[in-house]
């Protein structure tokens, strides 16, 4: 049995769940639209240009979680997982999902996103392995700290080597799929490297490397 990781936002689905989930705290009168977007997409910018310091865009989007217990907000992400990300899931993404798990292999997420968002995301795609950034609880409420090494960049190796001691598991046959140059140190580690609708960069190195390159609708 071999992994099957896949990365989440662009990758299994068409769109980015973290700035998906700041326009949901938008309509839900949480954050001022126009200007917490305007600072999201600032930021979003930066991820995609390889420049964002991932602590940064935590410290901004669990801002407005402050003070909300995790029951409040997970009744709040529920619905709009179904309204709003259920559309935008891959159906090629469904299809290698479904073909690795055909196979006999171990299906994990791993996602530069908040656990709040991805669990219920995976949990829609019939993923139950998630590794994300962890948010800090404390009295029952959510403090807008993360918890732990974030899974962002060379965080996604460190996290999940940890889940493979835990685990007593190892990379050996093991698949990554990913769209974002940011996950260059993953996709060199593991046997076989997917891109999915790879940015810039990261097709030019797919190229360069010989890896596959996918266009998932």
């Amino acid at each position: 049995m071999a992994l099957a990781i896949f990365d989440l936002d662009e990758t299994l689905i068409h769109g980015d769940c973290a700035t998906l989930w700041s326009e949901q705290m938008g309509r839900l009168g949480w954050v001022d639209p126009t200007s917490f977007m305007a600072r999201n997409n600032e930021l979003m910018a930066a991820y995609s240009r390889g420049e964002l310091a991932m602590e940064d865009f935590m410290a901004f989007s669990l801002e407005p979680l402050i003070g909300r217990t995790p029951e409040e907000v997970a009744h709040l992400v529920e619905p709009w997982v179904e309204d709003y990300i259920e559309p935008i899931i891959f159906s090629d993404a469904c299809k290698t999902i479904a073909e690795h798990r055909k196979a006999g292999d171990r299906v994990l997420v791993i996602s530069a996103s908040g656990t709040h968002l991805v669990n219920p995301i995976a949990e829609r795609l019939g993923i139950d392995e998630v590794l994300g950034i962890e948010l800090e609880v404390k009295h029952g409420v959510y403090t807008g700290h993360t918890v732990g090494t974030l899974t962002y960049r060379e965080g996604k190796i460190t996290r999940l080597l940890e889940w493979l001691d835990a685990e007593e598991e190892n990379l050996e046959g093991a698949s990554f799929y990913s769209d974002s140059r940011n996950d260059l140190p993953l996709l060199k580690k593991v046997d076989h490297p997917h891109v999915v609708n790879p940015d810039p960069v990261l097709r030019e190195h797919a190229r360069e490397a010989g890896w596959p390159i996918h266009d998932w609708i």
